[in-house]
Order: C-alpha cells, then sequence, then structure tokens
C-alpha cells in the first residue's frame, strides 16, 4: 500500500462518511450557516443604513449648530454695540453735566468775585473819604489857628457859593 493511492475500501468508506458529513451539513448546517451569514448581513446593512442616517442627523445638527453660533455671535455683536452706545450716551451727558457745572461754578465765582470787588471798591472809598476827612481836619486845624485866618476862608468861601 502506498501512501498516494488509496485502496478501493478505504476510497468508499471516505465518500460514504463525506456523504453523511454532507447531507447532515446540508439538512442542518448549511441553513444555519447560512441564516447566519443573511442575518449578519442585514445586521451589517442595517448599521450601514443608520450610520447614514446619523451622518445625515449629524450634518443636520451641525448646519444648526453653525446656525446657532452665528445668531449668537450677531447677538454679541448686537449687545455690544448697545453697550458701546449706551457708554458713549452717559460720558456725553456726564460731559454735559460737568460742562453745565463748570459754567454754573464759573457764573457764580464771578458773581461773588464781582460782589468782594465792590465792597473792597467800597470799603476803600469809606477809608479814602475818613482820611481825606481826617487830613482835611487837620489842615484846616492848622490853618484856622488864627482868627484872620478864619475870617478870610469864610468870605472866600461865601464867594463861592455866591458864584455857584
Amino acid at each position: 500500500m502506498s501512501l498516494f493511492t488509496p485502496d478501493s475500501g478505504l476510497l468508499f468508506w471516505m465518500i460514504l462518511s463525506f456523504g453523511v458529513v454532507f447531507v447532515v451539513l446540508a439538512k442542518w448546517g448549511f441553513p444555519v450557516i447560512t441564516r447566519m451569514v443573511d442575518d449578519r448581513k442585514r445586521y451589517i446593512d442595517q448599521s450601514l443604513e443608520a450610520a447614514r442616517e446619523a451622518n445625515v442627523k449629524l450634518e443636520g445638527i451641525k448646519a444648526e449648530s453653525e446656525a446657532l453660533v452665528a445668531e449668537a455671535r450677531n447677538e454679541q455683536r448686537r449687545i455690544l454695540k448697545e453697550a458701546a452706545d449706551t457708554r458713549d450716551r452717559i460720558v456725553g451727558e456726564a460731559r454735559q453735566q460737568a460742562q453745565a457745572e463748570g459754567a454754573r461754578l464759573l457764573a457764580e465765582a464771578r458773581t461773588q468775585i464781582q460782589h468782594e470787588k465792590e465792597a473792597a471798591l467800597r470799603d476803600i472809598r469809606r477809608q479814602t473819604a475818613e482820611l481825606a476827612v481826617e487830613v482835611a481836619e487837620k489842615i484846616m486845624r492848622k490853618q484856622l489857628a488864627d482868627e484872620r485866618q478864619q475870617m478870610h476862608l469864610v468870605e472866600r468861601l461865601l464867594d463861592e457859593v455866591e458864584r455857584n
């Protein structure tokens, strides 16, 4: 017996056992295997379809999120613009109030300075008048110490009054 040439009895039993195994597999094995392959194929197809749908939803969500981000940015710009406008308005109002208050204080200071100036001028005039009267009084006393000079002065004053 050779290894490469089987004997006819061995060949018969090998074909018979192969046929039995093939029949058993064809009856119970192949349907299960093909059903499992079909189920697996269906599962893979469903997974692929679910992945496609998820990609479509993801693209929709991505577009929606981009729209929301754009809307949020626009809202942010609007809020910042309103804040800047409000800031400018408040600064402008404060500047106007400060200018008005400054003008009012300046006017009050000028009025007070004018009143103090007038009071100082009145005081200077009063002091000048008092000083002039005192000087005149001293001069008159000195000049009128003599009775003859007094009479001469009275006559001269009377002459001046008559002329006017």
